[in-house]
């Protein structure tokens, strides 16, 4: 079962933070057009919060982001770790595999209810894991629907500063402040809305990743469950029938294994009979030519012959 996905999440944070390193130095490259956008001839702290606060946001959905891939990478590790001992049919398969993994849990609450003869729900089973794992990355889907509305606040809140600039202008046509805010707003729009959107594209990235390691993981773990543990622990009736079917079929081959052996043992009674008969033949054969040879000796030494 283990592929050359086994290790998904690992991937995934390997790209994760190469992407992250391309962007610090590309900003870095930059860091003069940041500076002039983003905090030269600020009149209001608005630009500044708001920014701020996308950041914060982005950052906390990531840190969300990279802690469900390390988990993601932890379990795919004990999954692997554990089918592997299956393989190799050791006694204990959870030796070594940390009892609070996916696929430990799962190893116990088969063992649990084959214990007490229970009927094994494996849809059920699957439905709740999925449940589960859905809501530990509610943060980070909840952090992508909101991270690019954060960028349309701002720049309704740029907007307002610029209208409210642009009142102040129509009622003291003298006064260049009001010019001034006016820019202040539109800038701070045009900040707010680059600032979320290139946050979104780096977050909405990785959060599809996320959603792919976690279906990765959840196919590799229930693939174990059907291909390793439940015919390991299952004990209803399709379970049983197959394990009957299974036993008929060896039997079969080992009856036809015995017809086999009884055909080499006739083959060798036959051959063991023939050299029975060979050997007696052989045998009186050598009798004779000792007879004749016992003559022989007597006759040229002239002996007496028996009895005499």
């Amino acid at each position: 079962m283990t592929d050359s996905k086994s290790n998904f999440s690992g991937r995934m944070l390997l790209r994760l933070v190469i992407l992250g390193l391309v962007v610090l130095v590309a900003l870095a490259a930059n860091l003069k057009f940041i500076n002039e956008l983003y905090f030269t001839h600020q009149l209001t702290a608005a630009g500044s919060v708001i920014n701020g606060g996308i950041l914060v946001v982005f950052l906390l959905g990531l840190i969300k982001v990279i802690s469900c891939l390390v988990r993601y990478m932890r379990e795919e590790s004990a999954l692997d770790r554990l089918v592997t001992r299956l393989q190799s049919g050791e006694e204990n398969p959870l030796k070594g595999v940390n009892a609070k993994s996916i696929i430990a849990r799962r190893y116990a609450t088969l063992s649990a209810l084959s214990g007490q003869y229970a009927k094994i729900n494996h849809s059920a089973l699957a439905a709740t894991l999925l449940a589960s794992e859905s809501t530990r990355v509610s943060f980070a889907r909840y952090v992508s629907n909101i991270l690019i509305l954060t960028g349309v606040f701002g720049t309704i809140v740029s907007l307002s500063i610029a209208l409210a600039g642009a009142s102040n202008l129509l009622d003291d046509v003298q006064s260049s402040g009001n010019m001034g805010l006016i820019i202040h707003g539109m800038s701070t729009a045009l900040s707010t809305t680059l600032t979320a959107i290139l946050c979104y594209l780096f977050y909405g990235y990785f959060f599809i990743k996320l959603g792919d390691a976690q279906s990765h993981l959840l196919g590799k773990i229930e693939e174990a469950t059907s291909v390793y543990l439940l015919p390991r622990f299952s004990h209803d009736s399709e379970s049983l029938l197959h394990q009957v079917t299974g036993l008929v079929s060896g039997l079969r081959e080992a009856a036809i294994g015995m017809n086999q052996i009884q055909r080499e043992f006739a083959d060798a009674g036959i051959s063991l009979n023939q050299s029975i008969d060979e050997f007696a033949s052989n045998t009186r054969q050598a009798t004779a030519h000792i007879y004749e040879l016992k003559q022989l000796l007597r006759e040229g030494f002239r002996l007496p012959k028996s009895g005499e």
